[in-house]
This record gives C-alpha cells, sequence and structure tokens, in this order.
C-alpha cells in the first residue's frame, strides 16, 4: 500500500503518543482515521492537533471512547467507526495502545499484571478479531500490531521487574509473525506488520499511572504512593523519610524524562512506522538503541540478562531505563 489517500485507519491509543502521531500523519496524507482511547480530553487534542495541520477534503478524523481490553468496547467502537465514516471496509488497523505497570508476578497484584497483559496483548488480539471482517472487505490492507524492543527483550535492566509488559509484547510479536502465513492463506488482501519501538517520546510513564489508578489526575493517591515508595525502595534508594511532595517530584520528573530525553520522537517514530508499512516491510524498529539492541540480543542471547549485557546496552545503545 504505497498511497494512504482515500483509505480507512482505525488507531487504537490515538490520544497521545505514537498514535496521535500516527493519526495526525495519517490525516495530513488525506486517509480517514477512527481513533479510540480511554481519555476523551486526549483525544480532543490529537483532533485539534488535526484540524491545526490542516484536514485534506475528502478525509475525517473521529474520536471514540474504548478500553482495547474490553471485546464489547471494541465491537461498540467499530460500530461507531463504520456509521460514523459510512464505511463498511477498513484498510488499515494500527494495534498501537499499551500501558506498563505489574513488572513483577511476585511482588505486583495479580489485577495490576493482568490489566497491563490484557490492554497490550488482548487489545492486539481483540482488535484484530473485532475488525477482521471489515480488513477482508477491502480490495487491500495492512494490519500493524505494536510491540515493542521488549519482544524480544524481556527486561528494562537487572534491578526492574518487567514480566507482564514483557510477556504481552511478546505474544503480539509471535501472533503477528504467525499471521504472516495464516493470512497469506485465508486472507491474501491482508498484510502484516509488527512494530518494535525502542525508547520513543511518549507519555506511557504517567498514561499508565493513571489507568491503573482509573483516574486522570496528575497527583498520587495515598495508595499509589504507598506502592511508589516500596517500588522505589526495591531498587535500593530509601525513601522512607521523603515527604510525599518531594516523591511526587520524583515521579513527576521520571515521567519527563521518559516523554523528552528520548533518543526519538513520537513523530518521528509514527514516519518510521508509515514508510515501513508503504515498504511492505513486515519487521519494523523504530529508533537507532531498537536496531543496536536488536543485533545485540542476536549476537549473544545466551548473555542478554547479565549484569555484563546490560552495562554494554547502556554504552552501544544509550539506555540506561533500569537504574
Amino acid at each position: 500500500m504505497k498511497d494512504f489517500a482515500g483509505r480507512f485507519a482505525v488507531v487504537t491509543g490515538g490520544g497521545t503518543g505514537m498514535g496521535r502521531e500516527l493519526a495526525r500523519q495519517l490525516i495530513a496524507e488525506g486517509c480517514s482515521v477512527a481513533m479510540c482511547d480511554v481519555s476523551a480530553k486526549n483525544m480532543a487534542e490529537t483532533i485539534r492537533l488535526c484540524d491545526a495541520d490542516g484536514v485534506p477534503q475528502g478525509a475525517k478524523v473521529t474520536a471514540h471512547i474504548a478500553d482495547v481490553s474490553d471485546e464489547a468496547q471494541l465491537i461498540r467502537f467499530r460500530d461507531e467507526a463504520k456509521a460514523q465514516h459510512d464505511i463498511d471496509r477498513l484498510h488499515l488497523l494500527f494495534n498501537n495502545a499499551g500501558i506498563g505497570g505489574g513488572g513483577s508476578v511476585v511482588e505486583d497484584s495479580r489485577e495490576d499484571w493482568e490489566r497491563t497483559f490484557n490492554v497490550c496483548w488482548g487489545g492486539v488480539y481483540l482488535g484484530v478479531r473485532t475488525f477482521l471482517p471489515m480488513l477482508q472487505a477491502a480490495d487491500e490492507a495492512h494490519i500493524v500490531n505494536t510491540s515493542s524492543v521488549n519482544g524480544f527483550w524481556a527486561s528494562l535492566g537487572p534491578n526492574v521487574s518487567h514480566t507482564a509488559y514483557a510477556a504481552a509484547k511478546f505474544a503480539v510479536k509471535g501472533f503477528s509473525e504467525a499471521l504472516i502465513t495464516d493470512l497469506r492463506r485465508t486472507a491474501p488482501n491482508i498484510k502484516v506488520s509488527v512494530v518494535m519501538p525502542g525508547h520513543i517520546g511518549t507519555s506511557i510513564v504517567a498514561n499508565s499511572r493513571k489507568v491503573m489508578a482509573g483516574h486522570d489526575e496528575d497527583a498520587l493517591s495515598p495508595d499509589e504512593m504507598a506502592r511508589a515508595r516500596k517500588r522505589i525502595a526495591s531498587l535500593g534508594m530509601d525513601v522512607s523519610q521523603v515527604p510525599d511532595s518531594a516523591l511526587q517530584a520524583i515521579i513527576d520528573e521520571q515521567a519527563r524524562r521518559f516523554l523528552e530525553d528520548a533518543p526519538t520522537t513520537a513523530a518521528e517514530a509514527a514516519t518510521i512506522i508509515l514508510d515501513g508499512v508503504k515498504a511492505d516491510r513486515w519487521r519494523i524498529l523504530v529508533g537507532e538503541d531498537a536496531v543496536k539492541l536488536d543485533a545485540m540480543v542476536r549476537g549473544d542471547p545466551e548473555a542478554a540478562y547479565t549484569e555484563a549485557f546490560y552495562q554494554r546496552m547502556i554504552t552501544e545503545a544509550g539506555w540506561g531505563l533500569g537504574r
């Protein structure tokens, strides 16, 4: 699919980050977009930015509230999108929505662990299931599933548990690769790509905390504050005497750094992804850090979870998120 003009795309997680930038760039190319997110406020900002960029004649963008881990909400999203765009076929499906959290199967609650897994993996699986009939109805279609470098390297470093997110992203990668043969046999008009970003400048750190807490407030609740103290203490930092206001500032700074100090912006990532789709690439690494980490893991898989490997990665791939 070399040209997106006149096409129809669905983008999950369109309220911020890569989802927002995918929507903006698709619209700019004359592609109509239906996006979903759990935040109406964030999607309103995406639409404002699309309008400011300029929406080409014939293109349209709509916003829909949906939690991708809930099949009923995805079905409602699909039906709303079909009605509002007056179309029964889908050309591009970007299963992009994701959250972090629930890192440890031992220390974190089962509820938090499964919440992360169900959004990051379930949202992709249910997205494909929900929109498959519309994809089959198109002359040509493309599914783009967002995995991660954590889909081939299940870690953020030796001092951070990261099992829920990594397990989900491994599942997304495996599912996407298996779909290549499945769709070639059963629905040859549909292509599939798996996207594996490195550190991209997004609001996933802040957004994940809000999704886990079930609110859209920036300030931590007392329960969140207690969990944050426990998590930071597990990294070897004594925060028992740190006041809540200072701890809030530390957490806010972590979210800011993840967003603003990333080697690849969300807009750059969206461009790489869309270029990869146009080039018909099934495997799309996003960011030089992703490319370097991929080579490192492939070059010495047995060492991938050692301290020495992590130290090499800090130097060669520029990561330091697990410290």
